[in-house]
């Protein structure tokens, strides 16, 4: 990937040999990898001994979740904060493993939108709760930097399964305990 940087820097304009950029191939291509590690991690692994057999029937939230991916049109960041909302149905998944599950997805070349949903599908399949809910704002920098230059622009996206999906009720309760958390 070195080389490819190299002639990229090249196409741009620039010199690859000036003593600024000497290291930026080699920089960013350890970047690069460190950005999208999610590729070459198993989730089964990281929640291999995370789940417990608990009995306990009320919504479990972990919210304000900060990530960092790369929008896969534009390889530019997005970043934000993601939440999770569940119901357990005799298994609960350990609270910093879903920290974990949505750093795994957010190092991939991804758009929101499946991010929300691959976070969502995760936990309702590993663990089987009665719902889950994910809601995930971010601000884009193909938005910021290029395009349409909107600094103030953010993205809200959700994915409601089971309960949160088929309960008004269930997805009200969760969206208002995230807006009476949020700093006044």
């Amino acid at each position: 990937m070195k080389d490819l940087i190299r002639q990229v820097l090249i196409e741009l304009g620039e010199d690859p040999e000036r003593p600024g950029l000497r290291g930026t191939p080699a920089r960013v291509d350890k970047a690069l990898r460190f950005l999208t590690s999610g590729y070459v991690q198993d989730v089964d692994k990281l929640l291999n001994n995370a789940m417990f057999d608990v009995k306990y029937d009320e919504m479990v939230i972990v919210s304000d979740i900060d990530f960092f991916s790369l929008c896969e049109h534009h390889i530019l960041p997005f970043f934000g904060k993601c939440h999770v909302a569940y119901f357990p149905n005799k298994r609960v998944i350990g609270l910093s493993k879903i920290a974990r599950v949505v750093e795994v997805f957010s190092r991939r070349l991804q758009v929101q939108e499946r991010l929300t949903t691959q976070i969502a599908e995760t936990i309702n399949s590993k663990i089987s709760p009665l719902g889950v809910g994910v809601v995930i704002e971010a601000q884009h920098m193909c938005m910021m930097m290029r395009g349409v230059e909107r600094q103030n622009s953010r993205a809200i996206t959700s994915a409601m399964l089971g309960s949160f999906r088929n309960r008004q009720e269930t997805r009200m309760d969760f969206l208002d305990l995230l807006m009476k958390s949020r700093p006044r």
